[in-house]
């Protein structure tokens, strides 16, 4: 009897091992990254051969080109005002957004005044980027193409996944973060 139990015990401590787990049949590689990768440079390529035909063939406007990836001209300067948005800052701008053929998709009255706190609130990534650049009472056009602008899923309504753009923005006012200004006085 005694050896009878000591057999059920072992087969019960055999048997729960536990299932063995099973092996991926078909081992994934890296190639679907590295098509996707592809993919994007010969769209950025084509959209920035796009943008440069544009810029090209405009002999009204200075363009300048934004290390982050988007070229933009100054519609209307200030030269007397010096100070630019900072992170933190509260600005109050304006903004439309065209298609690269100048078809308006939405107009600063269909957008209305955007109030924003720099860095700290969303933006497509072009826009957020691009008030950074404007003094108060300053407005610029914007080429972006479709990475810095709504990327690959448009924004759901009117502007189309991959879609390079042109905005018009216009920075009102800033309100001045006080502890950006208190760091900047210490810094120096």
């Amino acid at each position: 009897m005694r050896a009878g139990l000591i057999i059920v015990i072992a087969l019960m401590v055999v048997a729960c091992g536990g299932p063995e787990p099973r092996r991926p049949i078909k081992v994934k590689s890296g190639s679907f990254f590295k098509e996707s990768v592809e993919r994007n440079r010969l769209l950025l390529a084509k959209e920035e051969k796009i943008i440069q035909e544009i810029i090209s063939k405009d002999s009204l406007h200075e363009y300048e080109a934004n290390s982050n990836g988007f070229w933009y001209y100054y519609d209307v300067k200030n030269d007397t005002a010096q100070y630019s948005p900072r992170p933190d800052d509260q600005i109050l701008f304006s903004y439309n957004i065209r298609n690269l053929g100048n078809d308006t998709i939405y107009s600063m009255e269909d957008i209305g005044p955007t109030s924003y706190t720099v860095d700290k609130e969303q933006l497509f990534p072009g826009l957020q980027n691009a008030v950074k650049l404007l003094k108060i009472n300053e407005r610029a056009t914007f080429l972006f193409p479709s990475l810095q602008a709504y990327g690959y899923l448009g924004d759901g309504e009117a502007i189309g996944p991959r879609t390079p753009i042109k905005a018009t923005v216009e920075l009102h006012t800033i309100i001045i973060n006080q502890d950006s200004l208190n760091l900047k006085s210490q810094v120096k």
